[in-house]
């Protein structure tokens, strides 16, 4: 029996970029965009640089990369902080991303658009993180939190959720102190291993490396009860606006669905493919990877998508001291039912069989 399909990820991160320098091209409404329209076929000599890395191996291993219908250049990043950094350099046309980097691109002057998105069924039982607690700590609630010290990082996934946490708990920034620390490898298990914070949200493999190592002195996680599954393609507006580099990216974003499917309907392949030879994982820690991850949902409609966005927006407009606007406004609705359908027709057409 096959295996349902997984959205498998990390929660990717920006820092605040908020700088007198911020880019201030002339906006371009996605009204433009949609008159602009994307031509039927590719041109074989368009070239995108594209930045996601975990789906490079998903379409090598599959076979699909062979099926790309333009030049790639590969870029070894992803995430907000690389990502947005590329995008003003004018040197990368696709990321993958969460939700916070978009955001945060739109209050520094640069714009983007969201142009695949993909979420997880039961969202809050196979969350992207969790709330590591400290030796020591006596956190067991969310209420607990108060008068806290809590690691926080402004401007990225984990900073944004745990916003959303303490407005969750009934509480605000002052009912806590927000210890402000970058969430980048290990630092948030070594923090809160240290004493240096007392909750921190961790993700991925640190969940059970945490609860491996600091478990026996008192070292606990607790769920959050929040979604926190939005995974996103993430382009510069001047990788849409060109009608070719639209096109070229429509067949990536086809693309990108049908390497979910071959991942869900391959989990040794995956597991031994890209968390043991790629990311240097043990065969365990990829299969509790694999397991975490649930199953994806790609809605062909994003309604619910850009209702969830706006709420994060107003909550960090809120939050930040920034101005609201139409989240809305961050997706390119060109491309709204493409990553659905394809992953649609890989499945009846049966792509989720043997590796090639």
């Amino acid at each position: 029996m096959t295996r349902y399909r997984r959205l498998l990820g990390a929660a990717f991160l920006l820092p605040l970029l908020l700088t007198a320098c911020a880019d201030q091209d002339s906006p371009t409404d996605n009204a433009e965009l949609a008159a602009a329209g994307i031509p039927e076929a590719v041109d074989p000599d368009t070239t995108l640089t594209i930045g996601t890395p975990e789906i490079q191996v998903a379409l090598e291993l599959s076979g699909l990369i062979d099926e790309i219908p333009f030049r790639v250049e590969w870029a070894n990043l992803s995430g907000g902080p690389q990502c947005s950094e590329a995008f003003r350099a004018d040197a990368l046309d696709i990321c993958s991303a969460a939700e916070i980097p978009s955001i945060h691109a739109h209050w520094t002057g640069l714009e983007t658009r969201l142009v695949a998105a993909a979420f997880r069924q039961d969202p809050t039982a196979h969350p992207i993180y969790q709330l590591g607690i400290a030796p020591g700590a006596d956190v067991a609630t969310l209420e607990d939190l108060r008068g806290r010290r809590i690691a926080f990082s402004p401007g990225q996934a984990q900073g944004a959720l745990i916003l959303r946490v303490l407005d969750a708990a009934g509480l605000t920034r002052d009912d806590v102190e927000l210890v402000e620390l970058p969430s980048t490898g290990d630092v948030y298990p070594t923090a809160l291993g240290s004493g240096q914070v007392d909750v921190a949200p961790i993700g991925g493999v640190n969940i059970r490396r945490y609860a491996e190592q600091y478990g026996a002195a008192g070292g606990t996680v607790i769920a959050h009860g929040l979604r926190d599954d939005p995974s996103h393609l993430w382009v510069p507006v001047s990788a849409v606006s060109d009608p070719q580099k639209a096109a070229a990216v429509r067949e990536f974003v086809e693309l990108w669905a049908r390497a979910l499917v071959w991942v869900e309907e391959h989990p040794e392949e995956w597991i031994a493919g890209y968390y043991v030879e790629d990311q240097g994982l043990t065969e365990e820690d990829g299969a509790y990877l694999v397991e975490q991850s649930g199953i994806p949902d790609i809605p062909a409609d994003w309604s619910g998508a850009i209702e969830r966005q706006q709420q994060t927006v107003d909550l960090l407009a809120a939050e930040l001291g920034n101005e609201p606007f139409d989240a809305a406004s961050l997706f390119d609705r060109r491309f709204e039912s493409v990553a659905a359908d394809a992953a649609q027709a890989a499945l009846a057409d049966g792509e989720g069989g043997d590796t090639p």
